[in-house]
């Protein structure tokens, strides 16, 4: 439902523009240097390509995440397995996404991906090796390069590469977001991933029941998007890997050909100390959303969307959905100083527009216009709002039959104001923070802490992997989200 309501607001666009000590270390490099990689595959024609995609994927999830002390304990992971005697020549190439959706992937050649939100959500180096080891696992049994199928998606491959990325690196971003499946399986492929990946960790000493633990915490998050309401579902794990129920009694019986639960090494404690600190949800570079209120500490703005509406925060664009198919679009244009803001809107950018409805006003000091537009069964608010010299775009769309317009598109231009030098210096990210529960601390007490986040009670029991009826208890480490 939200991704057509969200489609109807580009409806009313013609253009868009965006808001401004590892184990094993000969056979793994950190990302900054691939030698490794790019030597052994330099032949390699499906690793050339996946090399010229690598800084497309950079650009998809955010760039590189840059941690020393979360890099350290990730090589760790990734040099254990390493070990591996079935793969004694594999050689890999491991990136940290400064991403918050929840995602890793792999590349031919040995290119491996995993984004910090997925780091977030693990609690032990015994589910991160899980993780790694199903992505190795479709690189090491050749997934996607299989003989009868090379050329055809060498094909495919470029075309992705040279059609659908090239041109406008804005663009390119946003049809990946949209088009491209960067791990897309079979389900079979899938399911031998995962056999190959527990034999691996369980070879590695980890404990091999964390692939099914790690599955049924994505089964969690699943169910409950929470964590998910500022991120871009497309470029989730659960975009192109199947989770059901059959696959985790599949990962179960796999691992108690190894172990028997509890049995094997979780290390649990270097895992969440390489994470304490880790960046948790939006960057300050393309703001912040707390509950319904989206706050950008580098262009000074901020606006507040109606009770029921879910902020969605991407690079490209700002936009919420809420109850009755309504939708709203936030993003920054510039546009010269002297330009009328009235002209701006008539210069063709808005389709369907209606020219008679143009309307100069002012909203909290700033200049402001605004104006409807109809496009197919749509109506459409458009508000252009001038602001500290940037100029601003807040698009509000309603099914046609809708009479909430108004007053929806009201609410959210009158909340639209500049920030203070104090409130944007006091907008501070979210990070994890890897706390000790004292005596007499419960459950609620300790989600109680968190901030920035709606729902903390579920939150707090989904990024901990604890079920309903759990507990904690004094000495025990948890994560919690906040500011501080």
């Amino acid at each position: 439902m939200r991704g057509t309501m969200v489609a109807a607001l580009a409806l009313a666009l013609a253009g868009c523009q965006v808001l401004g000590g590892a184990q094993n270390s000969d056979a793994f490099r950190p990302s900054q240097n691939p030698v490794t990689v790019d030597t052994v595959t330099r032949n390699d024609r499906m690793a050339a390509i996946a090399r010229e995609q690598h800084p497309r994927i950079l650009a998809t999830y955010g760039g590189e995440y840059s941690n020393a002390k979360l890099e350290r304990m990730v090589a760790k992971v990734v040099g254990s397995l390493t070990l591996d005697p079935e793969n004694p020549n594999q050689t890999y190439q491991i990136t940290i996404l400064d991403s918050p959706n929840i995602n890793a992937f792999a590349l031919s050649g040995g290119y491996l991906y995993v984004t910090r939100g997925l780091l977030a959500l693990a609690n032990d180096s015994a589910e991160l090796a899980a993780v790694l080891a199903h992505e190795m696992a479709h690189v090491t049994a050749n997934h996607g390069i299989e003989r009868q199928r090379r050329e055809a998606e060498e094909v495919l491959a470029s075309q992705v590469v040279n059609d659908v990325l090239g041109g406008d690196p804005a663009a390119s971003v946003a049809l990946v977001r949209g088009k491209l499946r960067l791990a897309q399986f079979s389900r079979n492929q899938e399911l031998e991933a995962d056999a190959i990946g527990i034999r691996a960790i369980a070879r590695a000493g980890y404990d091999p029941f964390a692939a099914a633990r790690f599955l049924q915490s994505m089964s969690a998050y699943s169910a409950s998007r929470n964590v998910t309401d500022g991120t871009d579902q497309n470029l989730d794990f659960l975009a192109s890997h199947p989770n059901a129920p059959q696959r985790i009694e599949l990962a179960l019986r796999h691992a108690r050909q190894f172990a028997r639960p509890e049995q094997g090494n979780r290390d649990r404690d270097t895992f969440l100390d390489g994470i304490d600190g880790l960046l948790f949800g939006d960057t300050p570079e393309e703001g912040y959303v707390r509950g319904r209120t989206f706050l950008h500490p580098n262009l000074g703005v901020s606006f507040t969307v109606p009770e029921g509406f879910v902020i969605d925060n991407s690079a490209a664009a700002v936009t919420a959905a809420g109850p009755g198919d309504i939708a709203v679009r936030f993003d920054g244009v510039s546009i010269d100083r002297r330009a009328s803001l009235s002209d701006y809107v008539r210069s063709g950018w808005v389709a369907g527009l209606e020219p008679g409805s143009i309307r100069p006003v002012t909203i909290n000091g700033n200049e402001a216009v605004t104006a409807r537009a109809r496009a197919e069964s749509w109506q459409f608010d458009v508000t252009v709002i001038r602001a500290g010299g940037q100029v601003y775009r807040l698009l509000t769309a309603a099914p046609e039959s809708s009479n909430a317009l108004e007053a929806t598109a009201s609410q959210v231009r009158d909340s639209f104001r500049t920030l203070s030098g104090a409130e944007k210096a006091a907008l501070q990210p979210l990070r994890v923070r890897v706390v000790r529960v004292e005596p007499g601390q419960t459950i609620a007490t300790l989600a109680a802490q968190m901030e920035g986040v709606d729902g903390k009670l579920d939150v707090f029991r989904l990024i901990n992997a604890l079920s309903p009826g759990a507990t904690v208890s004094a000495g025990q480490r948890v994560k919690i989200i906040t500011d501080r």
